[in-house]
């Protein structure tokens, strides 16, 4: 899976539990991906694609070529 290559932001785990909450309840791994993109961006002077989150290109962390 492709992290950020700004932030880092990568994979996040946790649990699902099911909406009954019983006595014996069903418990079931859950994986959460980040909204990850592949975009050209300007570094230094050269254009270069990388992997970059939805969020740092909405806050403005990278230029786009």
């Amino acid at each position: 899976m492709a992290k950020c290559s700004i932030c880092e932001k990568g994979m996040n785990f946790g649990r699902k539990i099911s909406i009954t909450r019983s006595q014996v309840s069903r418990r079931a791994l859950a994986q959460q991906k980040p909204n990850v993109r592949k975009v050209r961006v300007i570094e230094g002077n050269t254009p270069k694609t990388e992997y970059v989150c939805t969020s740092c290109l909405r806050n403005g962390a990278v230029v786009r070529a």
